[in-house]
């Protein structure tokens, strides 16, 4: 038997499948020594910022700074070079001999001190220009994006056309649409020399003609072309490697890339040119008569179209850009983090694809929490499911920056709000090289100089250490409820040119409640949750007593309810997985929107018919049923307006007792802050951790499902465990229940931990 000790040292390590089954001693020894980390977190377990080098920096003047970070207990940093007025940055060319000479003197001092350094893949942000070095040696590896021209043309016509194609662009199709896209042509075989040449039948069409240009905006690479991804690799992780080689893998020990996305391509048109040839080897068939569909409406196959085309523009980033650097850094035990941009917008189509597919291949799948306190709520818990779906331990946060000369006491909100939803490893935003005024491009600036911050440090990274100690240990995430990740409707309604900029989502269908469900279950109702991806829900899901089992070597979830949140178009695979779960005494609660259409081609009749059988035959009735149910136990409601009432009602229907409920129920509807927590079991012990991030007193019972004889309170703010006053009663159904009374002050969590026997 083995065991894995957690830590920041060992992130390869942990982030492996490194808990088969251990021996009983072993386990004990092991909570042994977490009670004693917990009392006195090593700083492997405490924060690590990013480390701005926004001013020159000098050998002697770096081993001053860090040697005042590791006193007030950051385990490492994180060197993000540029900012300072004018961006000038540490002074010096990306990896320019200067450079390489003032990151090693960092690398050198890091080994001295015992600290860690994660590899900020290149200069500022967003990842993919290499510091402008792509852009210098390998143009050819920059982004591409698709372009349309559309020709009307009135049959029976013999048309004839010149293509004019720029320099390096690509063309990717040529198809006429008549009948509103319901009838669709493609005339590649006309093109010839250049010129298209058609016999137009009668009718009125419209000859659409799609082109891959180079596009080049600000110097990016192309994300979706894993050759290209190939040669930023090499101007960036790969340089590191050969100037800093002792400290690669060991004082360097994780990565970290920022921001990619498709928005800064002209119209977030993201394309590139060997896309039709990979689809075609992917699935069979050629792409090239859906692509009318990425602009507009093709009729009954849109939803499928899209689908097909931006499904797989998500799964070439995700390969691209994330796995091919996730791989190769993988060869030197190295494990890649960092974040996409803007992961908060309802519809991540037109910014990275799909927000959870993009983590697939992340060994530490992460969010970036910047700005405002609590701005991307809603989101921490679609990157921490992420992690949940792909059996990942780690969930990474780039938090506090750009949000001014905040409260000391905004440190710790945000992290008790992120923990409670699932994210254990924190990465400050941030500390400055050079702090002096106008220099700072975010506040604030978390380092032992300020006056402020300080202070507070050291008693914060005792508190982190304590939540990354127990958070981090690998285990499972235990909740009733599961919500499916809408992607394929998101898919179905984006297109290009939409009424929203890129940035800001391109297009957000009204019926996209997934995030609004998602904060209601966890801030109000307080019903802990995990978005299932539908390739994960067909793929790792089963169906077994009732319930929706999670089948992953680690993180392995038992749902009792699944969520169907709003949509217009669904995988037939997912629907097929809901019904047989239905059919097998599952419940399901739907909102805002039954789906009517197919993400595959000719396949809306099936979906009809599916949601017939689980919502009533009368579900697409102005009136449909408000219930549904069959002789074996099996429950489906559909709620239209999907406010806190009617879901607290329903889900209390679906599972009478719940894994955590609370009496009286918390009142923070007015508060600044939140009150939520998380489940894990972790080596066969239960642990709970209930945050109150909010501006009031907490006193409640907590109600846990199961008997729990024995139960401590491991408080992260003082590092006390003291044993807890557990009751176990039973509920009217003869559940056994174990009530535990709860009191927190504002800005304040507790971990509950049961104890072995």
């Amino acid at each position: 038997m083995r065991i894995c000790i957690y830590t920041l040292v060992g992130l390869a390590v942990l982030i492996g499948s490194c808990f088969p089954a251990v021996a009983e001693g072993a386990v004990e020894d092991t909570w042994q020594q977490r009670q004693r980390d917990f009392r006195e977190p090593p700083r492997q377990h405490q924060s690590r910022p990013l480390w701005f080098w926004n001013g020159p920096p000098t050998p002697e003047e770096t081993a001053t700074q860090m040697e005042g970070l590791a006193k007030i207990g950051y385990a490492g940093v994180a060197i993000l070079p540029g900012g300072g007025k004018d961006n000038r940055g540490p002074g010096c060319p990306f990896m320019s001999p200067e450079y390489v000479k003032q990151y090693r003197a960092a690398a050198d001092t890091a080994k001295r001190l015992g600290m860690k350094l994660c590899l900020y893949d290149e200069y500022w942000f967003p990842s993919g220009s290499a510091g402008g070095l792509l852009a210098q040696r390998h143009p050819e590896a920059l982004g591409k994006r698709l372009d349309r021209v559309v020709w009307t043309v009135k049959g029976p016509e013999r048309f004839e056309r010149k293509l004019d194609l720029a320099d390096g662009a690509r063309l990717m199709g040529v198809v006429a649409v008549r009948d509103g896209g319901k009838l669709r042509v493609d005339l590649a075989p006309n093109v010839a020399d250049g010129v298209l040449r058609w016999d137009a039948p009668e009718g009125d069409w419209r000859v659409q003609v799609f082109v891959c240009v180079p596009d080049g905006a600000r110097g990016l690479v192309d994300y979706l072309d894993a050759e290209s991804v190939g040669k930023f690799y090499d101007l960036t992780y790969e340089a590191y490697r050969k100037a800093l080689g002792e400290h690669f893998g060991t004082t360097i020990d994780s990565a970290f890339y920022d921001e990619p996305t498709f928005h800064w391509i002209g119209g977030g048109r993201a394309w590139t040119p060997r896309f039709n040839e990979t689809f075609q080897s992917r699935f069979g068939s050629s792409p090239v008569t859906l692509y009318p569909a990425l602009w507009e409406d093709i009729g009954p196959d849109t939803a499928a179209a899209r689908n097909a085309l931006f499904g797989f523009r998500a799964t070439l980033f995700s390969e691209g850009f994330i796995k091919t650097i996730a791989d190769r850094l993988a060869q030197h035990g190295v494990p890649l983090t960092g974040h996409v941009d803007q992961e908060e917008i309802v519809n991540p189509v037109g910014l990275c694809g799909d927000l959870m597919k993009a983590l697939e291949y992340q060994p530490i799948p992460g969010l970036d929490q910047i700005f405002k306190y609590g701005r991307g709520s809603k989101m921490y818990k679609i990157v921490s499911s992420a992690a949940n779906n792909y059996d990942r331990t780690l969930v990474m946060t780039e938090v506090y920056g750009a949000e001014g000369r905040i409260a000391v006491d905004v440190l710790y909100r945000e992290a008790m709000d992120q923990a409670a939803k699932g994210v254990n490893l924190f990465v400050p935003h941030a500390v400055w090289y050079d702090p002096s005024p106008g220099q700072v491009t975010f506040e604030p600036e978390l380092s032992h100089r300020d006056p402020l911050y300080g202070p507070a440090l050291p008693a914060y990274n005792q508190y982190i250490g304590r939540l990354q100690g127990l958070l981090q240990a690998p285990g499972r995430h235990v909740a009733d409820v599961a919500v499916l990740y809408p992607i394929a409707s998101l898919q179905a309604a984006y297109h290009f040119d939409g009424p929203l900029k890129p940035y800001d989502g391109g297009v957000v269908p009204e019926e996209a409640d997934y995030m609004d469900v998602g904060e209601r279950l966890a801030l109000e109702l307080r019903r802990d949750y995990t978005f299932l991806h539908p390739d994960v829900l067909g793929k790792k899901c089963r169906v077994e007593a009732g319930r929706l089992v999670l089948d992953n070597k680690v993180n392995r979830e038992e749902f009792r309810v699944i969520v169907v949140p709003g949509m217009r178009a669904v995988n037939v695979a997912t629907l097929q997985v809901l019904a047989d779960f239905y059919r097998r005494g599952g419940k399901i609660v739907a909102t805002t929107r039954l789906p009517d259409q197919a993400a595959e081609l000719g396949k809306n009749d099936e979906v009809r018919r599916m949601i017939c059988e689980i919502f009533g035959p009368e579900a697409y009735s102005p009136t449909p049923p408000a219930a549904n149910a069959n002789a074996a136990g099996g429950n489906a409601w559909f709620l239209k307006s999907p406010d806190a009432k009617s879901l607290d009602r329903v889900l209390k229907e679906a599972v009478p007792v719940g894994d955590v409920a609370f009496a009286p129920e918390p009142d923070t509807a007015d508060a600044v802050g939140n009150f939520s927590y998380l489940h894990r079991v972790v080596d066969g012990r239960d642990a709970w951790f209930f945050a109150n991030s909010s501006d009031r007193a907490i006193e409640t019972t907590v109600r846990l499902r199961g008997r729990f004889e024995k139960l401590a309170w491991w408080d992260p703010h003082d590092g006390t465990i003291r044993p807890a006053d557990a009751k176990v009663a039973a509920d009217p159904a003869a559940t056994a229940i174990t009530n535990v009374t709860l009191r927190l002050p504002p800005v304040r969590s507790v971990f509950l931990v049961s104890e072995g026997e």
